[in-house]
């Protein structure tokens, strides 16, 4: 009886042996497509993967306040745009160089940004102002992230694909609170272009729920 119990248990070590022979060559086999399909992958997220960085980077020069290395991040050509809410408006919305941005960046200079929503109240602030109190209203370091796609949405008619049609955009996007329904939500889009190799800024704009 022991002699066929060892018989049999030589019999199942050698039939595990012989399966356990087989998995290498199939799990190699599965790693080289995963290899391939990853570097597929890869190439076609390097524009995501080094936007995100900048993304990141520029929101950190925003919440320390440091607009002089924001600066480096404007369109040498293009310069920038600001807008309050979803809606672009190319004729109204402030725009400035990287020079000009630079020259006021530091002044007492007040500019008109636009109209509040709901009360129509006309936006007056100086350059440093409307980047800490309206840009950087809530701190987006803290934001879900997504790329060339929108997390926020209300009321308000989004055209930045419109006026932007070939250009990358990043969102950083803060959740309404409960207490309100959700509806306190808050999102940062940067819209980016290529220029000598490098991504830069060629718009800011906030979007909230409008009336």
């Amino acid at each position: 009886m022991r002699k066929l119990f060892a018989i049999l248990l030589f019999l199942f070590a050698l039939s595990c042996e012989k399966k356990q022979d087989k998995n290498p060559a199939i799990s190699t086999d599965n790693l080289k497509r995963s290899n391939e399909r990853t570097d597929t992958k890869q190439d076609a997220l390097s524009t995501e993967v080094a936007l995100k960085k900048t993304n990141d980077e520029v929101l950190q020069a925003l919440k320390i306040g440091y607009y002089d290395i924001f600066a480096n991040y404007i369109h040498p050509q293009k310069g920038v745009r600001f807008s309050m809410y979803a809606f672009v408006n190319k004729n109204e919305d402030k725009h400035f160089s990287r020079a000009d941005f630079e020259k006021y960046q530091s002044s007492k200079t007040v500019f008109i940004w636009g109209s509040r929503d709901g009360s129509g109240e006309i936006y007056k602030a100086t350059l440093n102002a409307y980047l800490k109190d309206w840009v950087f209203k809530k701190d987006f370091t803290k934001s879900e992230y997504a790329f060339n796609k929108f997390l926020g949405g209300g009321n308000s008619l989004n055209n930045l694909k419109e006026i932007y049609p070939n250009s990358d955009f990043t969102e950083n996007f803060l959740s309404g609170s409960e207490k309100n329904g959700g509806m306190d939500w808050n999102s940062l889009r940067f819209v980016f272009e290529e220029f000598d190799g490098k991504y830069y800024i060629v718009a800011v704009i906030n979007d909230e729920w409008t009336i």
